[in-house]
């Protein structure tokens, strides 16, 4: 036998799982995008996707630990043989089912993903631990757990290349087959894996290190399954909080899962020094970020975002570390890494749907930051009552001090953040968080302390706001309605977004406001409706807010109303917070779902406006301005209708979507940008709206013809589309949102 052949061959099983673990996090946002125009952007959609990705990880987890069972001989025929029958399901596409029945759709879904890519994903997921148990056959090849560290380097890789290279470069077609050439090459590995290790025996060999190591028992397990359930449900938890309430911007989704996946490297690696610090500083980060988790006003703050993704990575990775310490013997190592896949799936779980059902806030995120002082190994940063020589009772009482203390300091703090200690909030809160600095040594009174700290940094503000019914939450988001009697106004925000706005002044009630004032784009053309399409014009509106826009109705006009959030409609319909729809519109229906689906159901040349104004908090639903989704208005406008889309985005500039797609289809197209300044527009804000026609006849009525781009902020004045040369159009085939991100905006964190 050469010295090649008698090696352990780490490279071997170490681009063996760099490999698998790429290719699960290139496939899930592929799929992603491929049912998207299919199923619309439905909450019940991704949190469906979101537990068939988990249940599959789970089940391949799960296989991986029954196959351990045999010797590798028969576990490397038994698993090639799955990847091959797998491969049945290449190239990535989505299957062909019966459409769902009514009532059915919650079932239907996740039979259409597993349907689609079920048995390739499951097989791919069990080859990190599978890999890890062959590595460990060979008695010389060492610790296998270092492997987990390259599984989530490869992971990392796969989630970042995606929206950064693939997506940008590549239509799906070209993905899918792309995958699929990943996937013989992962087979080829696996194969060649297995031959490394054709003579291993299912168990460590007898005089391995940890050979006789006794099952862990049940307690060891559910230790485990709790550590690694809360870094999971945290990396969800502080996407939505940054998401809902510091700053809404776009792919900010990417960081938190990205440095969750890296806490792994690290905690799973060789660089015990490192994750030792990681550990020893965790308990100060979480008591000075963590008090910030009940914090429902961050305002915009990027500091308070790059804070609270520096906390998850740090705590994550103390989390991980702390479970790499706990680890088994390699040959329970299956085991280990089932009951971590599950305490992913229980993290998962709570923070992704109970939470939204059973909270109207993001309370998820301050539990799950208090789960994690629970958990986190705590070394004592300041043994105060050792340097003293204090007796256990006498430190213990002297704790509890403390944290009355705190408890005081908390209570002038809810006075301070109302204004009635002004200046001094600052001053409570550093004494609260030096408190829990001393109290390190004692896991209750630091939990306590990190609890109180949270209620005194605007916890009990957003604690009181949950007994007030002005705010509610959904799977889309979390809205808070709220008055400003200075003003005379009624808000509706969206996390940090305004969502809509009224006068609550008699006179004023009916005045549009925000994006949709009079001098807006919609504004102007929703007003001049009854010319430009007669007395009974039929107007659809895809996206209801607050139900601003139905004060434009007019006698004899024909209004249909889009939404996809039910939530939405009882915000509107109730007349307690908002009349617009009451009193201007309250007998148009309101069609509930994803309106692209919902429109392509209707009769063609139902409409002749067509409103797209579904883009809230910076988001944007991709797969309602493809070219696809252009060609569903299309056909619902009449041979003269007029699409009207807002475009107004923090960090988007989807000037060159529309443009391209106009010049494609050889429509006219032009701009009315709004800026909404000057006196007596205080409730306006700045609007971008497009507006579309087949007809450049049809385009000059609206408009009156369009002016040059340097007059674009004049009252009244439409603009051509800006174009850009060399910009490929968006189909439901290829998209990238990349080349239109407003990057100085993006970086600067400008919130609005």
């Amino acid at each position: 036998m050469t010295a090649a052949a008698a090696s352990p061959r780490r490279w071997l099983f170490v681009a063996t799982i760099l490999v698998g673990s790429f290719l699960l996090f290139q496939i899930q946002p592929m799929v992603a995008r491929m049912v998207l125009p299919r199923l619309g952007g439905a909450p019940m959609v991704w949190n469906s996707a979101m537990l068939v990705y988990q249940a599959l990880l789970l089940g391949g987890y799960a296989y991986a630990h029954w196959l351990g069972r045999f010797a590798v001989r028969r576990q490397a025929m038994i698993h090639v043989a799955l990847l091959l029958a797998a491969a049945l399901w290449l190239p990535i596409g989505i299957a062909s089912i019966a459409p769902a029945a009514p009532g059915q759709e919650a079932l239907w879904v996740p039979l259409l993903l597993v349907a689609s890519i079920g048995p390739v994903f499951f097989a791919v997921a069990a080859q990190a631990p599978l890999m890890q148990r062959w590595f460990a056959a060979d008695p010389r090849a060492g610790d296998p757990y270092y492997l987990y560290a390259a599984s989530n380097l490869g992971s990392f890789a796969g989630l970042i290349s995606y929206p950064a290279l693939v997506e940008p470069n590549l239509p799906l077609a070209a993905q899918s087959w792309g995958w699929t050439a990943g996937y013989a090459l992962l087979v080829a590995l696996v194969a060649a894996a297995g031959a490394a290790r054709w003579r291993g025996a299912a168990a460590a060999p007898a005089g391995t290190a940890g050979a006789d190591e006794p099952r862990p028992p049940l307690r060891r397990q559910l230790h485990w399954l709790l550590i690694a359930a809360v870094p999971s449900g945290l990396m969800l938890s502080t996407t939505t909080h940054l998401t809902t309430d510091i700053v809404a911007m776009p792919l900010l989704w990417v960081l938190p899962l990205g440095l969750y996946l890296l806490s792994f490297v690290i905690a799973f690696s060789t660089a015990e020094r490192l994750v030792q610090i990681f550990i020893f500083v965790a308990p100060a980060v979480l008591l000075a970020t963590g008090g910030l988790a009940l914090l429902s006003t961050g305002g915009g703050s990027m500091i308070v975002a790059i804070a609270s993704l520096g906390m998850l990575f740090v705590v994550a990775t103390a989390l991980h570390g702390y479970l790499y310490h706990l680890r088994p013997a390699p040959r329970h190592l299956t085991l280990f890494y089932l009951v971590m896949s599950a305490g992913g799936v229980l993290g998962g779980l709570f923070a992704a749907l109970i939470a939204p059902i059973v909270f109207d806030w993001v309370y998820e995120h301050p539990l799950l930051v208090l789960a994690a002082a629970l958990l986190l190994p705590l070394p004592a940063l300041f043994p105060w009552n050792e340097w003293l020589k204090l007796s256990p009772r006498v430190g213990r009482l002297i704790a509890a001090l403390l944290v009355l203390v705190a408890v005081y300091a908390a209570l002038r703090m809810t006075d301070a953040w109302t204004g009635r200690l002004e200046g001094a909030a600052g001053l409570w809160a550093l004494g609260i968080l030096i408190i829990g600095l001393l109290v390190t040594g004692w896991r209750w009174a630091y939990v306590a302390t990190l609890g109180v700290l949270m209620i005194g940094v605007g916890g009990w503000d957003t604690i009181e706001e949950s007994f007030t019914g002005n705010r509610v939450r959904s799977y889309f988001g979390v809205y808070t309605v709220t008055d400003d009697r200075y003003r005379n106004e009624r808000r509706l925000a969206h996390g940090t977004t305004l969502h809509g706005l009224q006068r609550t002044d008699a006179e004023q009630q009916r005045r549009p406001t925000t994006y949709y004032g009079f001098q807006s784009g919609v504004g102007m053309t929703l007003d001049r409706a009854d010319s430009l399409a007669g007395p009974d014009a039929a107007i659809g509106i895809v996206g209801l807010g607050t139900g601003t826009l139905a004060c434009y109705r007019k006698p004899g006009q024909r209004w249909t109303f889009f939404e996809i959030d039910p939530v939405m409609v009882d915000i509107a319909r109730d007349s307690a917070k908002f009349t617009f729809l009451a009193e201007c519109a309250p007998d148009a229906p309101v069609v509930l779902g994803d309106a692209r689906l919902r429109i392509a159901e209707l009769p063609p040349a139902r409409f002749d406006i067509l409103v797209i104004d579904a883009f809230s908090s910076d988001a944007i639903p991709l797969h309602l301005v493809t070219s696809e989704a252009i060609g569903v208005y299309a056909r619902a406008l009449k041979p003269d209708g007029i699409l009207l889309v807002h475009i107004s985005n923090r960090f988007f500039d989807l000037q060159p979507v529309l443009a391209a797609e106009a010049s494609a289809r050889g429509w006219a197209a032009a701009i009315r940008m709004d800026p909404a300044t000057g006196g007596g527009r205080a409730s306006l804000t700045s609007s971008n709206w497009v507006a579309l026609t087949a007809t450049p006849r049809r385009l000059d009525q609206l408009t009156g013809g369009t002016r040059p781009r340097e007059e674009a902020f004049d009252d009244g004045a439409w603009v051509p589309l800006a174009g850009r040369d060399g910009f490929s159009r968006w189909t439901d085939d290829y998209a990238s949102t990349l080349p239109i991100l407003l990057w100085k905006n993006v970086i600067g964190g400008r919130a609005e």
